[in-house]
């Protein structure tokens, strides 16, 4: 790894400079311009030593030393390892890194590649042990001067936070920074106050989610709202004007949206099993098939349930067994899992909507109303229709199959659903609808 001092070796120099901050970088002559400007006059001082700087660029600008994720860094490792660069220059280590782990992964990179490595202010030379010891001994200072300062940070925030005191970061729904504080938003905190709200109605983050994702709702960063979000705005103790830090909350810098009685409501709610909110929401769900479903000998199936535990069962089950009635020696199933026979005939639903001759009925349809420029959204529509009932309100769900389904009958061979062809085309038009809005927007 010593390098060549013979005249007709060229070594080509490559200069790596770096900048924590972003912080002057937009100035004519920066702070990367005379680390750069320092390291070429000492590359030409050693010109008869067949130094050559070469043209690329290698700058970090506004780039931690921490680590290692840096795009000017990136580029002269690759570089190194395609053979192309024979010296690193730098004005000072601790430009290259501020980690002791870091750099002896460069120093690695840079003897398997036959690269020595020169600091401009800091004379030592990296093919002798003596300088490898000043090198780690410097890279330990720089380690440990990174270390204090990160302490002094984390400790400014802590007294900040128990000050209450907003120390930036995300900001959340409801709120809008102004002179580095959280001011009210009052048109997001209205909607935070109404999913607070609407959360203690139904009792379920999930069942929320769909319909606030229905109507299209969006969070701060524009982007349609899940149950995990929903989750994360629910516990934000900012809501309640108070300030966090590592799990505990002091009072805050910012007016509350929230009052105390509504957060207690919604997590006395939270602090339920998440089970037991979901059957409690299932127990409210209306049964998809009620007024539908009939025994093979025409007696209708109602819609039970049971508990065992904190579990939840639902079925429908034939009125001549809840009324003990005689029906001679029955062959079709007498009791049916609500879950299963609600699949299957949604299933079913789903294959006739996509077969040729529902489709030619449906564009007709849409034609005779002066609808037919939506032909493709309401093939769209139909080929879709998984994925647009699993976003459709329990409620909606029930509404669209009182309307698509005449009857549901159980035989021995199994089910048979009977549609209302007549029905498909209005379904559809109303799936088509919000698009013909957009589109009239």
């Amino acid at each position: 790894m010593q390098l060549d001092s013979r005249p007709n070796r060229r070594l080509r120099c490559a200069i790596y400079t770096r900048k924590s901050s972003e912080e002057g970088l937009d100035m004519e002559f920066n702070s990367l311009d005379a680390q750069r400007e320092a390291c070429e006059a000492y590359i030409v001082s050693q010109r008869s030593e067949g130094w050559v700087a070469t043209r690329e660029r290698y700058d970090d600008g506004g780039f931690s030393g921490g680590n290692l994720d840096r795009p000017g860094l990136k580029q002269l490792l690759a570089d190194i390892d395609d053979g192309l660069i024979d010296v690193v220059v730098v004005y000072k280590i601790d430009r290259l890194s501020r980690s002791l782990m870091d750099f002896s992964k460069l120093v690695e990179v840079f003897d398997r590649n036959g690269v020595t490595f020169v600091s401009v202010t800091q004379s030592f030379n990296t093919t002798t042990s003596m300088g490898r010891l000043t090198l780690n001994i410097l890279l330990s200072f720089a380690q440990f001067e990174r270390e204090v300062i990160g302490e002094r940070i984390r400790d400014k925030v802590a007294a900040s936070r128990k000050r209450g005191i907003w120390m930036g970061g995300y900001v959340p729904l409801g709120y809008d920074v102004q002179d580095r504080k959280l001011v009210v938003n009052e048109a997001e905190a209205a909607s935070v106050r109404r999913i607070f709200e609407r959360f203690i109605e139904l009792g379920s983050a999930t069942v929320l989610a769909r319909e606030l994702r229905r109507e299209g709702f969006r969070n701060k960063q524009g982007t349609l709202i899940d149950k995990g979000y929903l989750y994360r705005l629910l516990n934000n103790r900012v809501y309640r004007g108070e300030a966090l830090h590592k799990g505990k909350s002091y009072p805050g810098e910012h007016a509350a949206i929230i009052e105390a009685d509504l957060w207690d409501s919604a997590h006395s709610i939270l602090q339920e099993s998440p089970r037991k909110r979901a059957n409690n929401s299932r127990a409210q769900t209306p049964a998809l098939l009620k007024g539908l479903i009939f025994s093979e000998n025409g007696a209708a199936m109602t819609p039970t349930s049971t508990k065992k535990g904190a579990k939840l069962y639902r079925y429908y089950v034939s009125m001549d067994v809840i009324r003990n009635r005689e029906t001679g020696e029955e062959t079709a199933p007498m009791r049916l899992a609500a879950g299963m026979v609600e699949d299957a005939v949604v299933t079913e639903v789903r294959r006739i909507l996509q077969t040729p001759e529902v489709v030619t009925q449906v564009l007709a349809a849409l034609k005779r109303d002066g609808l037919g420029a939506y032909e493709a959204d309401a093939i769209a529509a139909l080929h879709e229709f998984k994925a647009l009932w699993s976003q459709l309100f329990p409620a909606e769900q029930a509404r669209i199959i009182q309307l698509l389904v005449r009857r549901v009958t159980v035989t021995a061979a199994g089910l048979e659903v009977d549609i209302r062809r007549e029905g498909i085309a209005g379904v559809i038009r109303e799936m088509v609808a919000p698009r013909r809005m957009e589109a009239a927007e």
